[in-house]
């Protein structure tokens, strides 16, 4: 199978980490972003969409069986070819935000939509299927922790480490209350709590983060599926969250860690963390979400919108488990 991918960001690690597992499994990509620069300074503006559709339109003729459309400013572009069936996956921002309108006038018109939670589910008001973005066990495992801090250059030997996996900028995030959380737990406790910004980095490295630090601090606007929490539940890195997205879901059952509906909460569960210096038992609910199985749902998809089965090592299985034996 061969697939379009219409993206603004080529190199989001999520978005390639489930492409190469989908190699993995027969598929096969070519990509079209958008056109423009991006930094912290820069943002695309409408032109740079318009004058991608030719070159999207042009390039959907090239024999793919369909159009992977991710982020919801791309549904338009990928539908503007009438020839291929196309997935929409949408991020999360592209249904809270201010494109949410873009999301939702193209969605009925996508052979799929794919979203990463229930709550998003809700938000587009329509039918879609689930798939939170996947996790890389292997490269998101638990390590040492004096190992990753030494790797990572973290010398302090008291007090500590919350770590904030985003740059301070990205007003989404809500680095000010995270500030203010830790700030007062800072002040209840004997030992000082560092917290860690952490952006820019290699996203191989993140794992080394996770692995160094006592707790992780997210304090979002909103969130679909915030691949952070997966990624610090396969280190076993306890999370002190508010209730976005899919948060609730992910760490139901997981000690120690929590949800939070406000900052006394929020101060509560990190300082409760804090004070027990205990991994959380997190890999295991990771493995829901693991990059494999993600994946598996991804290409199921992919199948009934191309109306094709590819054939796989686990489907061959499948069928030797399901066919009775010539001997019966």
């Amino acid at each position: 199978m061969h697939v379009l991918t219409v993206t603004t960001y080529a190199d989001a690690p999520f978005m390639t980490q489930q492409q190469a597992a989908l190699e993995e499994r027969g598929v096969s990509f070519s990509t079209v972003s958008v056109a423009g620069e991006v930094d912290a300074d820069t943002s695309r503006g409408p032109t740079d969409y318009l004058r991608t559709i030719p070159e999207v339109v042009r390039e959907a003729g090239n024999g793919y069986d369909l159009i992977h459309a991710h982020y919801g400013l791309t549904g338009p572009m990928a539908l503007a070819q009438v020839r291929k069936p196309v997935v929409l996956s949408l991020w999360g921002s592209d249904v809270h935000g201010p494109v949410a309108p873009v999301s939702r006038a193209s969605a009925p018109f996508c052979d799929e939509v794919v979203v990463m939670s229930e709550e998003m589910r809700d938000l587009l008001g329509r039918d879609c299927t689930v798939i939170p973005d996947g996790v890389d066990l292997e490269k998101f495992r638990p390590e040492p922790q004096d190992r990753a801090r030494k790797r990572i250059g973290w010398d302090d030997s008291d007090g500590y480490d919350v770590l904030f996996p985003y740059s301070p900028a990205r007003e989404v995030k809500n680095y000010p209350r995270a500030e203010r959380v830790a700030t007062v737990v800072d002040n209840l406790l004997e030992g000082p709590v560092r917290l860690r910004t952490v952006s820019g980095v290699d996203h191989d490295a993140v794992s080394d983060y996770m692995n160094a630090a006592d707790a992780m601090l997210l304090t979002s606007h909103s969130e679909g599926s915030p691949n952070s929490v997966k990624e610090a539940l396969a280190c076993n890195l306890p999370v002190v969250a508010v209730d976005v997205g899919d948060v609730r879901e992910r760490l139901a059952g997981v000690e120690s860690s929590h949800v939070a509906a406000n900052d006394e909460e929020l101060v509560r569960g990190l300082l409760d963390v804090l004070e027990r210096g205990e991994r959380s038992n997190g890999r295991e609910a990771a493995r829901e979400v693991s990059i494999n199985r993600t994946a598996e749902r991804m290409l199921e998809v992919y199948e009934r919108v191309a109306g094709q089965v590819i054939e796989t090592e686990d489907s061959r299985k499948k069928r030797r488990v399901q066919e009775p034996s010539r001997l019966d």
